[in-house]
C-alpha cells in the first residue's frame, strides 16, 4: 500500500535570549600562542596561532600523569607499588632542573612520584615512573605519543617523560588543551593532585623537602584547580590552567609568555574574559526526554527522544542573538522502532546560524500494528489525514 508520508519539522524554541548589549573588544594576550576553551560545550573562545608547533617543556608531564592513570585506572597499577630509582633518574636531580630529589636506589611509590611530578614538577620523578612504567624512558615516550594521537592531539611528539631539552618533543597549545581535556574528563579521582598546593618528600640522607605546587593560578582568588606551568629558555614560559566556578570550567593554554609575571597576569586576563565575555547554556541534558516524536502504525502514537551527551553552548554576552531548538524529521516515522534508534535531528541555531547538529534517539521499542490495524489506520489516513 503505498502511504503517504508527510515531513514534519517541530520547531520548539526552547531558549529566547535577548542578551545585554555593551561592548567589548578581543582580548589581547602577550604570549607566542595561545587558546581558551569552555569544558563544557567544548566552545572555543578565543585562539591565537593555536595550531603553531611549541615545545611543550613541563606541560609535557600532563602525559607522564595520564599514563600512569590509565594503568591506575584498569588495575595494572597501584598507588603503594614503589620503582627503585636509576642512576639515570637520580642525575637530573643533581643537572639543576626541577626536582623532586630521589636519590639512587631509593624505593619510591608511584603516589609519591606522582606528587613529585605534578606538584613539585620534578624531572627526576619523571623518569622513575617511566622506567618502572615501561622499562626505559624511551619506551615510555612511544606510550605517550600512541596515546596523545589515540585522543586526538594531531600534531605532538613526545621523546622524553619530562619535557626537558629535546628538539623533537613537539606539540601545540590546542593539543595541549585536548590532553587536559581528556585528564579532566576521564580521571577525575586523580585530577585532584593538580589542586594540590604543596608536597613534602622524606627524602633519603636528608631532611624532608617541601616544594610548592608552581602554578600561580592555585593561590590566587580565581577557583582555579590545576593544571601545569613549563619552561625552557628558547620557549620561555608556558602554562595550562583550568578553573571551575560555580560548576563552569575553562581552560586555558599558552606560551611564550615573557616573564613569570607575565604568564600569571596574562593567564588571568583570558580566563577572565572567558568569564565576564560569555555565558554557558544548558540546551539538554543526556538520556533526557527532549520531544516526542509522532510514530506510524505503531502500538504506540508517540515516542520521546533524547541525545546520548549532555548539549551545551556557549553564546557571547555583548550581542544580542536568538537561540533556538530546533527538532527535525521526516514524519511520522514508522514503525517498528528499535531502542536507541535514531528518529530526528537535534539543531542548535545561534543567530541564524547552525552550530551544533545531534542524534536524537527513540527511548524505547515501538513494534508494528496487527496486519487489520495497518488497514484501518490506512484508510483513516487516505480518507481524513489522521495519523
Amino acid at each position: 500500500m503505498m502511504l503517504k508520508i508527510l515531513t514534519r519539522v517541530w520547531l520548539t524554541v526552547l531558549f529566547f535570549l535577548s542578551l545585554t548589549t555593551k561592548s567589548f573588544s578581543i582580548v589581547s594576550v602577550n604570549a607566542k600562542t595561545a587558546i581558551l576553551q569552555d569544558y563544557l560545550s567544548g566552545d572555543i573562545l578565543f585562539e591565537k596561532d593555536a595550531d603553531l608547533s611549541i615545545y611543550p617543556a613541563s606541560m609535557t608531564k600532563i602525559m607522564t600523569s595520564i599514563i600512569a592513570f590509565d594503568l591506575l585506572k584498569k588495575g595494572e597499577l597501584t598507588l603503594d607499588e614503589k620503582f627503585i630509582v636509576s642512576e639515570n633518574a637520580w642525575r637530573l636531580s643533581t643537572s639543576g632542573y626541577s626536582s623532586m630529589f630521589i636519590m639512587v636506589n631509593d624505593e619510591v611509590s608511584v603516589e609519591d612520584l606522582l606528587k613529585g611530578i605534578i606538584i613539585a614538577s620534578g624531572n627526576d620523578a619523571c623518569v622513575a615512573l617511566a622506567e618502572g612504567i615501561a622499562g626505559t624512558e624511551e619506551e615510555f615516550a612511544i606510550l605517550m605519543t600512541e596515546k596523545a594521537k589515540e585522543i586526538g592531539m594531531e600534531n605532538t611528539n613526545f621523546s622524553n617523560s619530562s619535557g626537558i631539552n629535546a628538539p623533537d618533543n613537539l606539540s601545540t597549545v590546542r593539543d595541549i588543551m585536548i590532553m587536559s581535556n581528556f585528564l579532566i574528563k576521564n580521571y577525575p579521582e586523580f585530577y585532584k593532585y593538580f589542586k594540590e598546593t604543596e608536597f613534602t618528600w622524606d627524602r633519603t640522607g636528608g631532611d624532608p623537602i617541601k616544594q610548592g605546587n608552581r602554578n600561580p593560578l592555585l593561590y590566587k582568588n580565581l577557583d582555579a584547580d590545576g593544571i601545569k606551568t613549563g619552561f625552557l629558555s628558547y620557549e620561555k614560559y608556558s602554562l595550562a590552567s583550568s578553573i571551575n566556578r560555580n560548576g563552569r570550567r575553562l581552560i586555558a593554554v599558552g606560551s611564550g609568555f615573557k616573564s613569570k609575571n607575565s604568564r600569571s597576569r596574562e593567564s588571568v586576563k583570558l580566563l577572565t574574559y572567558g568569564l565576564t565575555n560569555f555565558d554557558l547554556v544548558e540546551i539538554t541534558k543526556a538520556k533526557k526526554p527532549i520531544h516526542k516524536i509522532d510514530i506510524w502504525l505503531g502500538k504506540e502514537n508517540s515516542v520521546d527522544a533524547y541525545v546520548k551527551e549532555d548539549v551545551y553552548k556557549t553564546i557571547k554576552k555583548a550581542k544580542k542573538k536568538l537561540l533556538k531548538v530546533v527538532v527535525k524529521y521526516d514524519g511520522p516515522v514508522e514503525a517498528p522502532i528499535k531502542k536507541d534508534q535514531k528518529i530526528a535531528t537535534l539543531r542548535v541555531v545561534y543567530d541564524q546560524e547552525l552550530v551544533g547538529e545531534y542524534d536524537l534517539l527513540s527511548s524505547k521499542e515501538i513494534k508494528k500494528v496487527n496486519f487489520f490495524t495497518r488497514l484501518i489506520k490506512s484508510i483513516n489516513f487516505l480518507i481524513w489525514g489522521d495519523v
